[in-house]
């Protein structure tokens, strides 16, 4: 059973930290080999086929096109325990210390994360994330995405692309290589995707693990009211932003006071103990 080392990723976070901050267009890092390539390579063989099970969510717009597979209990056991180990607080620390944002919150529901899955000709736009959790209303800071792509080819696609927020330039091209990390702050112009269809041999996917982590507040300036995801078009995409599906539709409690909330469950937490008491 693999554990992060605690020791080893401080090391890498003191490494790394500095860079992180100066990295442009907007603070981010690359680190290869961040797993043992053993462990990685038994996610990989554990890997669900796309079809085998319902709890695959599809996206096909003019934005995406993939598939991702947020229910951890549906990925196998090596994969799990490295999920797991990604919302532990030796990754919390180092994450904390790499990024300079303190007090991270990791996201066991992984809202919009887990197995990202982009076969032949998928894509995602480039995009600002949504930047509230639509359960816990945190506040979106950090991704960070594990490649689990072995022997992936340079012609095939399916890079990273980081873009200044004026949508004028790409300032980064990541290839989605085996054993890779990438972490990035997020903000509502922290645009990034891979825009151009991939172009890998029919049957070989892109796969990617995709983490998100939260806080309690952040920095006036990077403050804004809730929205979903951000798309941009660059020039010559044929695709409109504004026609992009919102993060999820309104429910009851958006209109209610935390209160209200809490005090409903109550009932209802009572009334299914009196009824299991019978």
């Amino acid at each position: 059973m693999f554990f992060f080392d605690s020791d080893r990723l401080m090391k890498i976070a003191d490494h790394f930290s500095e860079s992180y901050r100066v990295a442009q267009p907007f603070p981010h890092v690359v680190i290869d080999d961040f797993v043992p390539d053993e462990v990685l390579q038994e996610v990989v063989r554990e890997i669900p086929e796309p079809g085998d099970r319902d709890d695959w969510q599809r996206a096909e717009r003019t934005d995406t096109i993939k598939l991702s597979m947020p229910r951890d209990w549906a990925l196998g056991p090596v994969t799990r325990q490295l999920l797991n180990q990604f919302n532990s607080a030796a990754a919390i620390n180092f994450l904390e210390r790499l990024t300079g944002i303190n007090d991270l919150i990791p996201d066991p529901h992984y809202w919009g994360g887990g197995l990202h899955v982009i076969d032949r000709d998928g894509f995602l736009k480039i995009h600002a994330d949504f930047n509230r959790h639509p359960r816990f209303d945190l506040d979106r800071r950090i991704n960070a995405l594990l490649y689990l792509n072995p022997d992936w080819r340079d012609e095939w696609g399916g890079h990273l692309e980081l873009w200044d927020r004026t949508m004028t330039q790409r300032v980064q091209k990541i290839a989605p290589t085996f054993n890779r990390l990438v972490v990035f702050s997020t903000t509502d112009t922290s645009y990034h995707g891979h825009p151009d269809p991939l172009e890998s041999p029919i049957g070989t996917r892109r796969h990617a693990l995709a983490l998100y982590y939260y806080s309690n507040g952040r920095p006036e300036e990077e403050k804004s009211p809730a929205h979903g995801t951000l798309y941009q078009a660059r020039s010559g995409d044929d695709f409109d932003p504004k026609t992009t599906l919102p993060m999820r539709p309104l429910r009851w409690r958006d209109f209610v006071p935390p209160v209200a909330s809490r005090w409903r469950r109550s009932i209802r937490e009572h009334w299914h103990a009196v009824v299991k008491t019978r």
